[in-house]
């Protein structure tokens, strides 16, 4: 079998290579870049580090124009929040990776659709999880609105299903049901609803 180098190292064309280790961005309370670290490290060391969650709103026609919102349930065997309610999608930026592209980035790659997103604010929160994991981000919100035309297509191993919900019964939700969903979205939520009111 023939064997090539790589790195000083030797490997077979038929064998399958690691994906490379995902280094996440880690911050400061201004948000300004620190360092660099594994993204497992640093969720179980509760690291502060670079975020942004993605919402997407449509006008629907059919009930006088209503706003909803795009959301997604995480698949049940994500490394934290399984198969809980969130928004269209939420990652890490690359290093010195413009947030916007990689909100459009992520958007493309967990829904299928390619959408002109905004900057609406940003906030930090720190949750602690059963499994030992911690999420303390620095999250960037993003906005979007829906084309109607691009099929949403999931990718499988980040979302299970979807759905759209009227922002009346999406505060009825939050309000009743919380626990349905991941803890950064109440407070995201609430900065795209403050951007929505005020553009209106």
């Amino acid at each position: 079998m023939n064997k090539h180098s790589r790195g000083g190292s030797l490997y077979s064309p038929m064998e399958p290579l690691s994906p490379p280790i995902e280094q996440i961005v880690l911050v400061d309370a201004e948000d300004q870049v620190i360092g660099l670290e594994e993204k497992l490290k640093v969720h179980q060391l509760g690291l502060l580090h670079r975020a942004f969650s993605v919402f997407i709103y449509r006008k629907n026609p059919e009930y006088s124009n209503v706003i909803e919102f795009l959301l997604q349930q995480r698949h049940v065997d994500k490394y934290h929040c399984g198969g809980l309610w969130t928004n269209a999608c939420c990652s890490h930026p690359r290093l010195n990776e413009d947030i916007i592209l990689a909100g459009q980035r992520r958007l493309k790659e967990e829904m299928s659709i390619v959408l002109t997103l905004k900057k609406v604010g940003s906030f930090q929160y720190k949750a602690c999880f059963e499994n030992g994991l911690t999420e303390h981000e620095f999250d960037h919100v993003l906005l979007g609105e829906y084309d109607g035309v691009q099929p949403i297509v999931l990718d499988p191993k980040e979302a299970q299903d979807f759905r759209w919900v009227s922002e009346q019964r999406l505060q009825r939700e939050l309000d009743l049901y919380s626990e349905h969903y991941t803890p950064w979205f109440k407070p995201a939520f609430h900065l795209v609803l403050e951007d929505l009111w005020f553009n209106s």
